[in-house]
């Protein structure tokens, strides 16, 4: 098992920006001397979908789909307020101003730097990620702020149930808005393979093991098996995806930076929004830190699934979606230095 740093977040998990820049540099190392292994992994593909990555992010989701408690889903009745932040905040706000802000900086302020048509796919990659609200990862976050971890996985549970219903949907409409085309039979496949399919073996394995063994046995010995097996499968995928980047990252090594910036701004709105909403309703500060999280941070290996099965993972639009793996775990960990320092704003916390 990992040595936990930091009160809670795993040595892999603190340092995940720097395992992906390795990763980068490999991948693209890779690309470029040795162009025959992308070009062979190119082969196994089925429906636009590459075979070698699809089964590594089968790997990524598989894992945090296991901690989804779906039983507490009845509890939702009890305190529903602090629900309604993560809903609105994540399905009405975020993937919009995520649009807007992505858009005035693609398309306006770094205007001179990027090309129209890599702005479009830049957009397109913001766009996925905008309507990726995070899943496993906000149990995380959640626990370094001291969140009430029951409400915190309602708040995950009901966020994945309506992924299903509103991702497809709003991301259709967002790219088209964008000036991208899209089939809306790979964008439904694409949730199926990703979500459905991966969130059905989570529920049903952990109704297996826990009536076999126990919920002590599931969350201190089974849980544990897969400690590492998401971020191998992040990594892995990462060098794949960046052997066929190569040649875009190469060409705009600048894109990486420019890609970052809006996301940047993204997350601290969001968390704003959805934190100072809690505050305005009085909710605790146990419920609120975790209703922000859930908001600023994204379901990453979502959007680069989506991404690489709508887009192939030699698009620019892949790439705009690893940025966002890049820069989340150092701006989520400032914003949960923010949440505990600012815990006094809540007077029932």
């Amino acid at each position: 098992m990992d040595k936990k740093v930091n009160g809670g977040i795993g040595f892999f998990e603190k340092y995940l920006s720097l395992w992906v820049i390795l990763c980068m540099i490999f991948g693209v190392l890779i690309g470029t001397f040795l162009p025959i292994v992308p070009s062979f992994l190119g082969r196994f593909e089925y429906a636009n979908v590459s075979i070698p990555i699809a089964i590594l992010i089968w790997l990524m989701i598989y894992p945090m789909m296991l901690k989804i408690d779906f039983q507490s889903i009845k509890n939702v009745s009890k305190n529903p307020k602090g629900l309604f932040v993560t809903w609105v905040t994540n399905w009405l706000i975020k993937p919009f101003t995520m649009f807007g802000i992505a858009w005035l900086f693609f398309f306006i302020v770094f205007k001179a730097l990027i090309p129209i048509d890599l702005a479009k796919d830049y957009l397109a990659g913001a766009i996925l990620l905008g309507a990726a609200p995070c899943t496993a990862m906000v149990f995380v976050w959640s626990h370094l702020t001291k969140g009430n971890a029951a409400y915190t996985v309602v708040q995950v549970a009901t966020n994945d149930i309506i992924i299903l219903i509103a991702f497809t949907p709003i991301v259709a409409f967002l790219l088209g808005i964008g000036g991208v085309t899209i089939p809306w039979a790979t964008l439904i496949l694409s949730v199926v393979l990703f979500v459905v399919i991966p969130l059905a073996g989570g529920a049903i394995t952990r109704h297996y093991i826990i009536n076999k063994h126990g919920l002590d046995y599931f969350e201190n010995s089974f849980l544990t098996k897969f400690n590492h097996i998401t971020v191998v499968g992040l990594l892995l995928t990462l060098v794949i995806i960046f052997s066929f980047q190569g040649q875009v990252i190469l060409a705009n090594p600048l894109h990486i930076l420019l890609i970052a910036v809006p996301l940047v701004l993204q997350t601290f709105l969001i968390f704003f929004i959805a934190y100072l909403a809690s505050k305005a309703l009085r909710l605790p500060h146990d419920i609120a830190a975790p209703a922000g999280m859930i908001g600023a941070s994204n379901f990453f290996e979502l959007a680069v699934a989506v991404a690489i099965a709508l887009f192939g993972a030699q698009s620019p639009v892949a790439l705009a979606t690893i940025v966002g793996v890049l820069v989340e775990v150092p701006v989520m960990l400032v914003l949960v230095k923010i949440a505990n320092e600012t815990k006094g704003w809540f007077h029932n916390a």
